[in-house]
């Protein structure tokens, strides 16, 4: 397979897996508490993928450790703490405007940390990006319609999450340096579960999974196997092949596949200026990552 051929699939494939996660999850949240659910997820993830290390003979890593933990510790933990919340209080069409279309760009200023350059244009395409998440965020409170703190406290709960992921990739690419992604998302998915475990002791502290119904066991399936292990595992590819900021870019795909499945699968028509503000942070993300004189920088990686 070429280069390019595989930077399509693989990005394709993570905007339809990530893009229903946000309809998912949205249904899950409605069903059983967020932090119980996201506890359980990655548990189950962290022991399947480390069983498949096993058996494929897949090296788990020796160094980095301490990477693995803050990458866990944001990529897992913080996220899921923070979007999964967030998505008890606010559509899903809200947390899908505003996660995927800002994380290229924060990728881009964290990925200053492990020296990929800050430029003018990742600069000024910041700017731009945080200014269309603003619109996001006042497009939902609705055109005349009342101030809601709620939606608000969500929206900046989801912007955060944004910011924990964009520092997942880059702490992760670090990791990355002495295991795969498959080693790597078992074991950020361990630690993760490991934070997120005594939280639950806050909602239902367990005590109600075995009546969970089976419409709820089916969407943590979908999150396991879709939004995490397929998910996760093509995303740390790309950033392992191509950087943490080139990487990011697959979030360029997900908010238009996932606010169609949110208003297929539940019904939500995002705010026009929400649209409008989604449509500002990509362009922001554009100009981030431009590379003058070069080809755009998916196609020049490959």
């Amino acid at each position: 397979m070429s280069g390019v051929a595989a930077v399509v699939i693989a990005y394709t494939a993570m905007a339809l897996a990530w893009g229903g996660t946000w309809a998912v999850a949205k249904l899950a949240v409605g069903e059983v508490p967020p932090i119980e659910l996201s506890a359980i997820r990655f548990a189950i993830v962290g022991i399947v993928l480390l069983a498949a290390c096993a058996v494929l003979r897949i090296p788990i890593g020796r160094g980095h450790w301490g990477a693995v933990i803050v990458a866990g510790a944001l990529g897992i933990f913080g996220y899921n703490a923070l979007v999964f919340v967030a998505l008890t209080m606010v559509p899903a069409s809200d947390g899908a405007l505003i996660v995927p279309t800002l994380i290229p760009v924060l990728t881009a200023l964290l990925a200053t940390a492990i020296g990929e350059r800050l430029t003018k244009d990742k600069i000024a395409g910041s700017a731009i990006g945080i200014a269309g998440a603003a619109l996001v965020i006042a497009g939902a409170q609705g055109i005349g319609g009342a101030f809601s703190a709620q939606r608000l406290l969500a929206d900046l709960m989801a912007l955060l999450g944004a910011a924990c992921w964009a520092g997942y990739g880059v702490v992760g690419r670090i990791a990355m340096r002495s295991r795969s992604p498959t080693a790597l998302v078992a074991l950020t998915s361990l630690v993760g579960a490991a934070l997120l475990f005594p939280l639950g002791f806050l909602e239902q502290g367990y005590r109600d999974v075995g009546s969970w119904p089976l419409s709820a066991w089916l969407e943590i399936a979908y999150l396991v196997v879709f939004a995490t292990i397929v998910g996760f595992v093509l995303f740390h590819w790309a950033v392992r092949r191509f950087g943490a900021a080139a990487g990011a870019m697959s979030s360029y795909m997900v908010p238009v596949a996932a606010v169609l499945i949110a208003f297929i699968a539940l019904g939500e028509r995002p705010q026009p200026l929400q649209l409008i503000g989604g449509a500002v942070i990509l362009v922001g993300v554009r100009i981030a990552t431009l590379r003058r004189g070069s080809a755009p920088v998916v196609e020049a990686a490959a």
